[in-house]
């Protein structure tokens, strides 16, 4: 179920932003005082003549930020926002529980080789939690099994219905009651 705000206390939402506007956007609300959120994890990327390691947002074009309706429309008005993703006209409410599980993954991305690919979140599958690793105490659904010993995971934003996939060992996963998501 998707949560709408409809109240003046602060909660997360995701702000849909330009293309290549993430870092500006996550610095221009800062500077209004507000709570941003901007996960990035490192990639490399392949020049003709060299690699480097670069920073790159985990959602492509989101940053998440804690506001509340009174400052919607400062929100809208900062330069490089596109939109605040909304469900029936009403900003989406992104529960903190989810912002925390984001935290963890991009955390443990930083530490562990992981390339992670942005997908729309897959509601099929099982949810797990990860026991160990770097990705300890991530939470995701199983989407696709690789071999016997491999499993697709998809962490992921319900309320805007984007995740990352993220492949583990079988043994690292528990299997978690749907509720406990």
């Amino acid at each position: 179920m998707v949560a709408v705000t409809d109240t003046l206390a602060p909660r997360w939402h995701a702000c849909y932003t330009r293309s290549r506007h993430e870092k500006r956007v996550d610095e221009r609300l800062r500077s209004q005082g507000m709570e941003v959120f901007l996960p990035m994890v490192a990639r490399v990327r392949q020049w003709h003549d060299r690699e480097k390691v670069v920073e790159w947002p985990l959602f492509p074009s989101y940053v998440f930020a804690r506001f509340g309706l009174d400052a919607l429309a400062r929100v809208l008005g900062t330069p490089g926002v596109a939109t605040v993703v909304r469900f029936n006209g009403r900003p989406v409410a992104i529960p903190e529980h989810e912002i925390e599980n984001v935290r963890r993954l991009a955390d443990g991305l930083g530490r562990a080789d992981a390339d992670p690919e942005p997908v729309p979140m897959v509601e099929t599958g099982r949810p797990v939690r990860i026991t160990s690793g770097p990705l300890e105490d991530v939470r995701g659904i199983v989407a696709e099994h690789r071999g016997r010993e491999r499993l697709l995971i998809t962490v992921g934003l319900q309320s805007i219905g984007q995740g990352m996939k993220v492949e583990v060992d079988a043994d690292l996963v528990e299997l978690l009651e749907i509720e406990d998501r």
